[in-house]
């Protein structure tokens, strides 16, 4: 008996010194951490609820960094360490850079989240008239479910350009005093064919018609009498005409604020966590970064849900001319420095979800309230279209994150032949730079409401953090 709890004591040994302890959030972490991340995640919800769009993230980030002593890049002048500059790039996408001492000679440190969310944009001739209801045209963009988006409260976001260059910033439907929009269903006593149709076929496209409004301008007898209307309510309200959409940005988004979720206030509910529940941690974390011995650069790009391309993406070269300018100032080239740099695309990847279990592999999930959520690769069936990080990159980050406390987790993207994403992590890696995916996983993305624990964004914050002062 003796003996068999000697060997007991030591397989137990054994199995600690040799098997992935597996974590959990509360009980790693501890209360005092967990205060940090709920104080941390009001900050969140506030940017969460201001940053609907691109060019709404935009805004705020760069505000907020000029009030934190960022000043705009001047690619004449030469930077001292810890200088903090900002490059915006067509008020879409934004780069935050913290000179190091060594500035750019031993690469620099990225961090990069994109600040792109599916939604409903408005086609350029949106506005019609139909059985006296006025309704707008949209075309979806990004990867969504159709079905999720009819019934949804909605707010139209964007801006208007005229033709002599003035700019209309449109906000409107997210407060309880302002009116929303919605997309329209059709009832289930009526809907017998549509329900037996395959959940890809039962909306299309050319059906996210977007209700606007109901009641004629006046009581002439003219035609289209509600569109005018609607038309005049937004010429009174903004200037514009119905020309002006040819040259806008105008989109549809959840009128929904961000709300805590379940009774122990744990997680955060909202529109556009993926990708915003990484762009604000890799943003603050840019903030709180003062003297770092490389370079660090934190890019919040524009366009990754479809694919990344246009002059606000990542396959355009705005990044890396920034980068450029500040490899000449070092006496560098471009080639060298990307060789040396090191990248964490801090993009999400999808929580375990026990209702829909089948969908995934459970040894290789991440789970929420596990921190942060580390992606070797993504892509789809046997690894296409993914960058895959190497297995000395990989140790890298294992000795940062560990060294520091930081609560962690790797993860895949569901079974391997269940479907399958992308990153902008590909990309970076095409520049000779290493890279993994570092982010928050996530229940429901994509759909208009997603869900994420609050220790999981506060721990992609400490992540991206200490990479950077590493």
């Amino acid at each position: 008996m003796e003996n068999e709890k000697k060997e007991q004591s030591v397989a137990a040994q054994r199995k600690e010194q040799l098997f992935l302890q597996k974590k959990h959030g509360m009980i790693t972490i501890g209360a005092e951490e967990t205060m940090k991340a709920d104080e941390f995640c009001e900050g969140y919800k506030n940017f969460l609820d201001h940053a609907k769009t691109e060019r709404e993230a935009v805004a705020f980030t760069i505000a907020a960094a000029q009030q934190a002593g960022f000043t705009e890049f001047d690619c004449t002048k030469t930077y001292a360490p810890g200088e903090k500059v900002y490059v915006n790039n067509r008020n879409k996408a934004v780069m935050f850079a913290v000179i190091g001492r060594n500035g750019t000679k031993n690469g620099v440190r990225l961090g990069i989240a994109h600040i792109d969310s599916p939604r409903l944009d408005l086609k350029p001739n949106p506005l019609y008239e139909s059985s006296d209801l006025a309704l707008f045209k949209t075309h979806y963009y990004g990867g969504i479910k159709k079905y999720q988006w009819p019934t949804v409260p909605l707010a139209l976001h964007g801006v208007v350009v005229k033709k002599d260059g003035t700019t209309v910033d449109v906000y409107y439907g997210d407060e309880e005093s302002e009116p929303c929009f919605v997309v329209t269903d059709l009832l289930p006593h009526l809907a017998n064919e549509q329900m037996s149709k395959v959940m890809t076929k039962a909306f299309t496209g050319e059906q996210l018609n977007v209700l606007i409004g109901s009641r004629p301008f006046n009581e002439d007898k003219e035609s289209e009498s509600v569109k005018l209307n609607v038309m005049n309510c937004l010429f009174e309200k903004y200037g514009i005409t119905e020309a002006d959409f040819m040259s806008a940005d105008l989109t549809m988004v959840p009128a929904d604020k961000a709300r805590d979720i379940g009774f122990d206030r744990s997680m955060i509910g909202g529109y556009g966590h993926d990708d915003k529940v990484c762009a604000y941690p890799a943003f603050m974390a840019a903030l709180d970064t003062q003297m770092p011995d490389s370079t660090v650069i934190t890019v919040l790009t524009d366009r990754e849900e479809i694919g990344s391309d246009g002059a606000t993406g990542m396959k355009s070269t705005y990044m890396v001319d920034f980068i450029a300018d500040l490899a000449k100032a070092d006496g560098m080239e471009l080639r060298h420095v990307m060789a040396r740099s090191t990248c964490l695309s801090a993009d999400v990847n999808a929580a375990f979800d026990p209702t829909y279990a089948s969908a995934f592999e459970t040894n290789n999930s991440s789970f929420i309230n596990q921190g942060a959520v580390i992606t070797k690769y993504t892509g789809s069936g046997g690894k296409y279209s993914t960058s895959d990080a190497t297995a000395e990159f990989m140790a890298q980050i294992r000795r940062i994150l560990d060294d520091a406390g930081v609560l962690w987790q790797t993860g895949e993207l569901g079974k391997v032949d269940g479907g399958g994403g992308g990153t902008i992590a590909k990309f970076v890696a095409n520049w000779n730079a290493d890279v993994v995916d570092l982010g928050v996983p996530v229940l429901s993305m994509h759909a208009p409401f997603e869900v994420v624990s609050k220790i999981d964004v506060f721990e992609t914050y400490r992540a991206l953090f200490e990479f950077y002062r590493a």
